[in-house]
């Protein structure tokens, strides 16, 4: 219990620590430095990239097209293919950002031996469904516990 503890804690820290110094969720800024890592992208590629399932990454690359840090547009080299990449205003605030802790979680998985690698994942699954979680789709880390976005005014003062 305490390992797990240790790892949800340093978490939930860094993911504070990103909605305190960027205003973003720590999802969001996690896929916006792997999207700064990999260049322009696809979802499938991005979703690699943060192991995590293609449609938690396309829900939370929506968020970041609202807010205009990512933008979508079609491959230079495939018009079919469908790209993500980051806009000037994504790029200045990764600039400001901290390090997120989901890139350490997957650097210290990837240096695993491959054999602790598998039994790691075969326990923590036989635990997910000891206590009923396997049922729930998993999402980015605490991208479902984001604080909801603050509404812009507008001159004449509808919320937008």
């Amino acid at each position: 219990m305490d390992s797990i503890r240790r790892i949800v804690r340093l978490l939930r820290v860094s993911a504070r620590a990103s909605e305190r110094l960027v205003g973003i969720s720590g999802a969001q800024l996690f896929v916006l430095q792997q999207l700064a890592e990999a260049g322009a992208c696809s979802i499938g590629e991005l979703a690699e990239a943060t192991l995590t399932h293609q449609s938690s990454v396309s829900v939370v690359v929506s968020r970041l097209i609202e807010r205009g840090f990512v933008s979508r547009r079609a491959s230079e080299v495939d018009a079919r293919r469908a790209e993500v990449t980051l806009t000037p205003a994504g790029r200045t605030l990764l600039s400001r950002a901290p390090p997120m802790a989901q890139a350490h979680l997957i650097s210290g998985l990837r240096r695993m031996d491959v054999a602790e690698r598998g039994a790691l994942a075969q326990g923590l699954s036989a635990l997910v469904r000891e206590i009923g979680a396997d049922a729930q789709a998993p999402t980015l880390f605490f991208e479902d516990d984001a604080p909801p976005r603050r509404r812009k005014r507008t001159q004449n003062h509808e919320e937008t």
